[in-house]
């Protein structure tokens, strides 16, 4: 039976390799979907990238990125009330993260770790990038891979640096070691850094810089693919 688990993962990792490099094939990032009806858009998003603090913690002020707009203007999932939360809480407030959020509480134990820790940045893929690897996987496949909660933990965790950098930062160093070990190259400019995959896959930084009370998070249109 261990056998037969461990050859389907393998199955579902390689098919969810195919989809993303499907995924990854066009050059143009996939808009943001809106947040619900209640959330009104920030009335002047930022599109420059401020300098940040060099430790990697930054201000509400430092936030930019064309999707800005669509994070809610107030309320926990706003800018100053995910400030004040650790990473994973303040995720699951912002509108853009639902997927994302779903997806981290599929590993048991994996929200609770990524608010515990003191200092990292998260690559959080919005939920139109989940979108995306439904529609290449199929709805099956895809609750399948949710419900595989090993390879959820391996890829999820490709998505946290264990230090905490801003866009300067991260541009500055070029590639940066993830959680789960592998690398992820940063390309780009502070104002508009790409994070490209193990597996040649380029996400684009649809909201950056933005403060958590453990975490710097980047919102990017692509899921991040680790070495299979």
């Amino acid at each position: 039976m261990r056998k037969i688990q461990r050859l389907a993962a393998v199955g579902s990792m390689a098919a969810l390799t195919v989809a993303l490099a499907a995924c990854g094939g066009g050059s143009e990032a996939p808009a943001a979907e809106a947040p619900a009806p209640a959330s009104a858009p920030m009335e002047s998003p930022m599109t420059s990238a401020p300098m940040a603090a060099g430790d990697g913690v930054t201000e509400i002020s430092d936030i930019f990125g064309p999707a800005c707009s669509q994070v809610p203007t107030e309320g926990e999932g706003s800018a100053e009330g995910m400030v004040d939360d650790p990473v994973a809480t303040a995720a699951s407030n912002n509108p853009l993260l639902t997927t994302l959020v779903t997806a981290v509480g599929q590993v048991p134990g994996l929200a609770e770790t990524l608010n515990s820790q003191e200092a990292i940045t998260v690559f959080a893929p919005a939920n139109p990038a989940f979108e995306a690897v439904q529609q290449q996987l199929g709805e099956e496949q895809f609750n399948a891979l949710l419900a595989n909660t090993e390879m959820l933990q391996t890829i999820l965790s490709y998505h946290v640096v264990p230090q905490r950098m801003d866009a300067e930062g991260l541009v500055e160093a070029g590639t940066v070691t993830q959680l789960a070990g592998g690398d992820v190259t940063i390309g780009g400019t502070p104002e508009a850094p790409t994070v490209t995959d193990a597996m040649g896959n380029t996400a684009n930084v649809l909201c950056g810089n933005i403060p958590t009370a453990n975490a710097t998070v980047f919102v990017i249109d692509k899921v991040l693919m680790p070495q299979g």
